[in-house]
């Protein structure tokens, strides 16, 4: 009745997925790492597909599509099914009528209990509340067919499947959520990991392209801060270039005034979004210096992305 596929470019966490998973289920996983590879050491009895770092959208659809069965569980390569997964799943499943789609698992993000979550950890939690995620979500062979699988523009682990699940929602399907329970962890992808995040604003370009402006309220996501970004990077410029203006043309009185104001703007700005980073954390020596550093570099990398992002998708 069901395969469960799971893309994966190769973290050790995928060993501790595939031995959390019922022996008897039928088990694909795709690497996406790039070619040249050693082969993956997997359980006996699991498939392994290979992409060659096409993406999890392509990874998944090479995946469901040499699944033989009527439904398809998608799973990420570092989340942890709960004991019983299986037979939760097989629970959620039973008597869907037949123009439901898919099925969401519930996800649990176990925070530190012993001090306020960083910036880091509070996004992650974040996917709690997130519609139709596919670290743990089962659709239809048959809708997937229908709507011609994940979106292979989507080139990141971000946005694919809020897109197919609007797809599928704009064909008349409908969406569940189950009551399995699957445990997402908190990794610490390093001090840059916000920064790195920034490349998401390209792929809300297609979204906004292919959904309208409301896609972001169509999945319950919360308003981003494109536009504040905007603004402080568009602030941030016009200051250093008053301010270079003024250096060059000294006779200028006004030069140097309009640059300071500009600046002082700019600062104002990044300091409320460094506060609203800052003030729900731990606020430790390590937190501070992290978001401090990454709140004045992320205004301007997430303005390229967005900029890439719109020139992209108008090719």
């Amino acid at each position: 009745m069901i395969t469960v596929v799971i893309p994966t470019i190769g973290r050790p966490s995928l060993n501790r997925t595939l031995a959390a998973l019922a022996p008897d289920l039928d088990i694909i996983v795709v690497d996406d790492r790039p070619r040249f590879r050693p082969p993956l050491k997997v359980p006996d009895g699991v498939r392994v597909l290979r992409t060659c770092g096409r993406g999890p959208a392509a990874a998944r659809n090479l995946g469901w599509r040499a699944a033989g069965t009527p439904w398809i569980a998608f799973l990420d390569d570092d989340v942890m099914p709960l004991p019983g997964w299986k037979e939760a799943l097989l629970t959620d499943l039973a008597d869907l009528p037949e123009d439901v789609a898919g099925c969401q698992g519930r996800l649990e993000v176990r925070l530190p209990p012993w001090r306020r979550p960083t910036d880091a950890e509070r996004n992650t939690a974040g996917l709690m509340e997130a519609g139709w995620v596919t670290a743990d979500m089962a659709y239809r062979r048959s809708a997937l067919e229908a709507a011609g699988g994940f979106d292979e523009r989507f080139p990141h682990a971000y946005r694919e499947d809020a897109d197919l699940a609007l797809r599928l929602l704009k064909a008349g399907y409908g969406l569940a959520k189950g009551r399995r329970v699957t445990s997402h962890p908190i990794r610490d992808d390093g001090f840059w990991t916000s920064v790195r995040a920034q490349r998401g604003n390209a792929d809300d370009a297609l979204m906004r392209r292919l959904h309208g402006t409301g896609w972001r309220a169509a999945v319950g996501g919360v308003p981003g801060r494109l536009a504040q970004h905007t603004v402080t990077t568009a602030l941030g410029l016009a200051s250093c270039a008053l301010l270079t203006a003024a250096a060059v043309r000294r006779r200028d009185r006004r030069l140097p005034a309009l640059g300071v104001a500009a600046g002082v703007a700019w600062l104002v700005l990044t300091a409320e979004f460094l506060w609203a980073r800052l003030a729900p954390g731990p606020r430790t020596p390590e937190e501070i210096l992290r978001m401090a550093v990454t709140s004045v570099i992320i205004p301007p990398v997430a303005c390229a992305h967005r900029l890439r992002g719109e020139l992209r998708v108008r090719r």
